[in-house]
């Protein structure tokens, strides 16, 4: 469980007022003191994640975050950071803890226009009179079920676990889906360059073998340069052809017509993100020029490298083909412009990082600006001429 990676993990977010028990109850699910819990208000400033295995679902990450009535000298933007911790989020728990409702109703309506299920939580049952009738009188108002729990004695707790479970089901996706079975030769292009990370593999193609071991492919593996003679010792060619994108056009020049070529950036783009949009959106590429202005948004927050992709290589080849006066702004981790609609384009990374309600909340927001938004990898094979070639 500790070995699965964030980006997979289900993103369980507690919201709810200063002291209503976020705090304790984020403690009590997760059996550790994971978070400071103090009757002083705006105690918990920054979002608290923390990995555990939830009973039904699997491996999930919980996000402590601030009071939603931080009303401290830095609360704005503790609200700041909780609002872009929706965009994450695959499951809300709403937790209240006063009379006063307009500020829970106030996201409780936001959770459901972005479609986020949601369990609502009355907490400190342990302290009222007739806790029965207090939930009765807020779902009445709420107009949807609320489940008692008390943080503190641990009651409610197995009915909470059961309700997270069954809230929704769980989605299972497949990288290599609709591209290769059982039984399947499947060839993985690997550059081992300067921005490899020595000694490991990147995530991407880690999680790519493991997959195809899991469907008892047979894979291979090797450098670019090894390509050509790699082919050359199998009898017949490989069924799928998966490739790092800088190496698109290398890669796409050696393979047989009867073999299915991608890349790791276009498998990450349909399992983590909308690929007809991205598809789509490279058509936007036809209309740049040189006074037009392009975002590059990176999933990773690394220390750039001399032959980075999104940060050199990408920006070169746009730069090539458009004009040096190209305007290419550049955004890492979780930043993301709020105004997207000064960008005639947006080019995102197979962001290996992120959970899939991140990128797809990304995909919504360049939608409602109007912008087009694609992929490192479809771009790249986009300006190369072999995006007809690519199996998406």
């Amino acid at each position: 469980m500790s070995s699965t990676p964030q980006s997979e993990r289900l993103h369980i977010a507690l919201f709810g007022r200063c002291n209503s028990g976020k705090s304790s109850l984020l403690n009590l699910l997760t059996g550790q003191q994971a978070a400071i819990v103090s009757p002083r208000a705006g105690t918990t400033t920054d979002p608290v994640r923390k990995a555990m295995e939830w009973p039904g679902l699997g491996a999930v990450t919980l996000i402590d975050t601030p009071g939603l009535d931080d009303q401290s000298a830095l609360g704005a933007e503790r609200m700041a950071q909780s609002r872009k911790i929706l965009d994450a989020t695959d499951r809300a728990l709403l937790i209240l803890s006063s009379e006063d409702l307009d500020i829970e109703q106030a996201l409780l309506e936001e959770l459901r226009l972005r479609e986020i299920p949601t369990l609502v939580l009355l907490n400190q049952i342990d302290l009222l009179e007739d806790p029965l009738a207090r939930v009765k009188s807020l779902e009445v108002r709420l107009g949807q079920p609320v489940l008692p729990i008390s943080a503190r004695t641990g009651e409610g707790l197995e009915a909470l676990h059961r309700a997270v479970a069954t809230l929704a089901p769980r989605e299972e996706q497949l990288l290599t889906e609709g591209l290769c079975e059982t039984g399947d030769v499947v060839l993985l292009i690997m550059p081992q360059d300067a921005s490899a990370p020595k000694g490991r593999l990147i995530q991407p193609q880690v999680q790519t073998l493991r997959e195809l071991l899991d469907r008892h492919c047979i894979a291979l593996c090797c450098p670019p340069e090894e390509m050509a003679s790699t082919l050359a010792a199998l009898k017949e060619p490989p069924r799928l052809i998966i490739t790092d994108s800088q190496v698109f056009d290398r890669v796409e020049a050696l393979t047989p017509a009867s073999s299915l070529l991608t890349s790791f950036s276009v498998l990450m783009a349909r399992y983590k993100g909308d690929i007809r949009e991205f598809v789509a959106g490279a058509d936007a590429l036809k209309h740049l020029t040189a006074q037009s202005r392009v975002l590059i948004a990176e999933a990773c927050t690394h220390a750039p490298q001399n032959e980075d992709i999104g940060r050199v290589k990408l920006p070169r080849m746009l730069r090539k083909r458009f004009g040096e006066g190209l305007q290419i702004d550049i955004v890492g981790g979780r930043d993301f412009p709020e105004d997207l609609g000064l960008y005639d384009l947006v080019i995102h990374c197979g962001a290996c990082m992120f959970n899939r309600r991140l990128v797809m909340s990304r995909v919504a927001r360049a939608r409602a600006a109007g912008v087009p938004i694609t992929n490192y990898g479809v771009v790249i094979a986009a300006l190369q001429g072999i995006l007809d070639r690519v199996k998406w």
